[in-house]
């Protein structure tokens, strides 16, 4: 039995993650300028065979040379099963002293994080860097989903977790077309009513993976961030997944367009009413405890102790998004 309470390893606001191919470097100016909470440069997915070794180099420069205010900074770095993956973790750690985090694709078992741990920390010793340099992983295959419990609980420099849907239909064998979006295919009829008439229920055949990991990343205190949604045309698409991913306790999505990131910035931000039902709340119970009250009836909906816990989590996290916060003042 277990008492412990987990507390986060470490705050970053990642509400929106914008993926930024390496190859690409006339984005990399407005991935700075953007309203992004965190950039990923990409080496692996976005970069062909061929183009690994200056994708690393873009990279390198860009982290180097171009000023990217308080953004949270990733390498997203070869699979571990790759000839480019060791090679991408030496040159990005040992040369950039922006990096905030190594993103590692394709994650199955905790030795890959324990390894890629040991390794960055023999880097940071070498290169005697001040800021350590964290971990996030992608959750997109079913080995990894198997394992997320045991990944989660592998480092103390692991800090979110992200589901990859993209490569995890691919090894499911789901053959989704298209990454992130429902399948009409995952659905039921509903039995004949008295004209005879059946409805279609839609089901989220996503749902599985991403209440794991969010419950993973909650008892090991990491962050849960959904990942790409591709259509991006789609944005009441996109807003609906995100508010999803939100609703399950994820705390960011990827965007893979820019016109994503004020979506994700806007779904994982508390509302003006979340905050406002916060402050109220928060008052109430302060009143209600010093009247020696645990509980107490407000608009017709019991209210105790819980409820202000859950009030302080809503206003911590306005405090770390500004932006709504001062809209809402």
């Amino acid at each position: 039995m277990s008492f412990s309470v987990t507390q986060p390893r470490r705050r970053r606001l990642q509400r929106s993650e914008l993926a930024v191919p390496a190859t690409s470097v006339r984005f990399f100016e407005n991935a700075a300028r953007s309203g992004a909470d965190v950039v990923f440069l990409d080496l692996e997915d976005a970069v062909a065979p061929g183009m690994k070794s200056q994708a690393r180099a873009n990279a390198i420069m860009a982290l180097n040379e171009i000023d990217w205010g308080a953004k949270t900074l990733a390498v997203r770095v070869n699979s571990l099963d790759t000839e480019w993956a060791l090679r991408d973790i030496i040159e990005v750690v040992s040369h950039c002293p922006r990096l905030d985090l190594v993103l590692l694709p394709k994650v199955g078992t905790a030795f890959d994080v324990q390894f890629v741990d040991k390794l960055i920390g023999g880097l940071e010793r070498e290169q005697q860097r001040e800021n350590t340099i964290g971990i996030e992983v992608l959750i997109e295959s079913t080995l990894g989903l198997a394992n997320v419990e045991s990944i989660a609980a592998s480092s103390e420099r692991l800090e979110a977790m992200i589901f990859g849907v993209g490569d995890y239909s691919l090894d499911l064998q789901s053959l989704d077309l298209v990454f992130g979006t429902p399948n009409p295919a995952y659905s039921v009829l509903t039995a004949a009513d008295a004209k005879g008439q059946r409805a279609r229920h839609w089901n989220d055949q996503w749902h599985f993976a991403l209440a794991r990991i969010a419950n993973a990343c909650r008892a090991h205190g990491l962050r849960a961030v959904d990942g790409p949604f591709t259509d991006y045309a789609d944005t009441d698409g996109y807003r609906a997944s995100a508010a999803r991913a939100a609703a399950l306790g994820f705390e960011g999505k990827w965007a893979i367009h820019p016109s994503q990131i004020a979506l994700a910035n806007e779904i994982f931000t508390p509302s003006a009413e979340q905050i406002a039902w916060a402050r109220k709340i928060s008052g109430l119970i302060a009143d209600a405890g010093k009247a020696g009250k645990g509980a107490i009836g407000v608009d017709g909906v019991l209210v105790d102790f819980a409820h202000q816990k859950l009030a302080a989590r809503i206003l911590q996290r306005a405090g770390v998004a500004p932006d709504r916060e001062a809209n809402s003042a």
